[in-house]
């Protein structure tokens, strides 16, 4: 896929050294964004091998999302990727499908003067009621569909609400509104997070008879993060549009800090050092013949923490035909593993990225 490999090139080519929490250094940019037409098949990356465990990992993840859960004690069945940040228990310090399904709902004392919520909403009504001619008991009802109540909490089902409007199910929102937005990020909760959301915020947006996706990411890893990114993202727009009655438009993507691992210690530095000659080679020569430099110059490394090479010999792959995604029409909670069918995916051998913790 071209998109994906202009964001690596442009990441090596227009990169700063830049050390992180993790230990493991990384080329990092500012604010790289890029779009995806849907309709021109799944984006699921062919120039390196996505099937199999990670195809298993993906769809899994995806389901996790979806269920709203606060932990991965179904999810680490499938998939090792969130052991790192989850206590022994499976409970992690942040959950992406917590806040999607399950955003809180501030009551009592925790509400300030003047603010509106579908638990306090009478002035809300009473707009609707005036203004679209609805009784108490149609609003009560439309806005209840989102609310859910657990222990004496009340959530917000974000995903729910956006379906929802979509199909003109909301008392005076319809698919033309501007508010489509399912958002991952508690400020309080990303102070003291282990990993606060990276994917962190996505909008939806009807164009026409197609449903475009927009997401935002704070933070994304070129190697193993986007691709997955992408996958995922196309799927969820998928299955709303799917749900809606509308089609997969573009997904479009903007990554604030777009970065590259290089390695650890003695590793990384000498992509430091060598940065400046590393940009010059990307403008001058082959993807293969910069590798070839790169692990001819650059000291030993134990595990492949520097992605660089690898993403090198990806880049200088043709990309081959996208492939098809078939996806059972249920509803979001009752979706399963079975129900997502890839057709035609003809992929390049696999790579081998290590994760930076």
């Amino acid at each position: 896929m071209e998109e994906y490999h202009q964001l690596v090139r442009n990441i090596i080519e227009n990169g700063n050294y830049r050390p992180n929490r993790t230990g493991v250094d990384t080329v990092s940019t500012f604010s790289q964004s890029y779009r995806i037409d849907l309709s021109e098949g799944f984006p699921l990356l062919t120039t390196k091998d996505m099937s199999g465990y990670r195809w298993n990992s993906l769809i899994h993840e995806i389901l996790w999302y979806f269920s709203g859960e606060e932990h991965i004690k179904n999810l680490r069945e499938e998939t090792k990727i969130w052991n790192a940040w989850a206590d022994d228990e499976g409970l992690l310090p942040t959950a992406y499908g917590r806040f999607w399904r399950r955003f809180p709902i501030p009551e009592d004392r925790d509400l300030l003067e003047g603010e509106w919520w579908p638990t306090n909403q009478k002035e809300w009504m009473a707009k609707a009621k005036d203004q679209y001619d609805l009784s108490e008991e149609e609003i009560e009802e439309g806005i209840s569909q989102w609310v859910n109540e657990e222990d004496g909490r009340k959530t917000f089902d974000q995903l729910q609400y956006i379906i929802d409007t979509l199909n003109g199910d909301h008392p005076y929102r319809s698919e033309n509104s501007r508010r489509l937005v399912v958002n991952a990020w508690h400020p309080a909760n990303a102070a003291v997070s282990k990993l606060p959301p990276c994917h962190f915020t996505f909008v939806f947006n009807v164009q026409g008879d197609k449903l475009n996706l927009h997401m935002t990411q704070r933070s994304g890893d070129v190697a193993l993060g986007i691709p997955f990114n992408i996958a995922a993202y196309s799927i969820i727009a998928k299955i709303v549009a799917q749900r809606t009655g509308l089609k997969p438009g573009q997904f479009s993507h903007t990554i604030v800090d777009a970065h590259a691992y290089c390695g650890k210690e003695e590793r990384g530095k000498w992509y430091r050092e060598n940065l400046e000659e590393l940009k010059e080679r990307m403008r001058d020569q082959e993807p293969l013949e910069v590798k070839e430099w790169i692990e001819e110059n650059a000291p030993e490394q134990e595990e492949p923490h520097d992605h660089i090479p690898g993403l090198l010999e990806q880049i200088s792959r043709k990309p081959r035909e996208r492939p098809e995604m078939n996806i059972s029409d249920k509803g979001l909670d009752e979706l399963k593993y079975e129900d997502f069918e890839l057709e035609n995916y003809d992929p390049y051998p696999g790579l081998k990225f290590a994760v930076a913790e």
